[in-house]
């Protein structure tokens, strides 16, 4: 994969979540189109993105009793182990490592965003508004020039 890029079909209708994933999606695209000498600085960016992200999800399940919070966040801890394991080898010079962990994130986050972080949108909904989100999508991919 060479390329990821925002699309309305990410939405899930927790604006906060929202944020945070179409951000997700320009680090890990920056990391994937960047020259070789900047792979371990874009890895760097996104592991601060992802140490912040998943901290921000996992505090509200746990603030809101998620029910089924265990899996999500023992996903979100395996994905940070596999990223400082990649880290210490692009450190050691090897970028195309580097790219094949951006590649595995972009072929992830759909995944995960559709079946666990969709949940977690649909609870944090119910929970400060009394039903379920509403999310208007328009089949837009978004190319961040950022």
């Amino acid at each position: 994969m060479s390329e990821f890029f925002w699309s309305d079909e990410y939405l899930l209708g927790y604006g906060a979540m929202d944020a945070t994933h179409r951000e997700f999606v320009t680090i890990v695209n920056s990391l994937l189109q960047c020259a070789d000498a900047d792979v371990e600085s874009r890895l760097q960016a996104f592991a601060r993105h992802a140490e912040a992200h998943f901290k921000e999800e996992d505090d509200w399940m746990e603030r809101t009793s998620f029910p089924p919070r265990e899996c999500h966040v023992e996903e979100h801890a395996a994905v940070l182990k596999s990223v400082y394991q990649v880290l210490e080898v692009v450190k050691e010079g090897d970028f195309a490592e580097g790219r094949r962990l951006a590649a595995a994130l972009a072929d992830w986050f759909p995944g995960h965003a559709f079946h666990l972080d969709s949940a977690l949108a649909q609870w944090m909904v119910k929970q400060s508004h009394g039903g379920k989100p509403v999310v208007i999508r328009r089949n837009v991919l978004q190319r961040d020039k950022g």
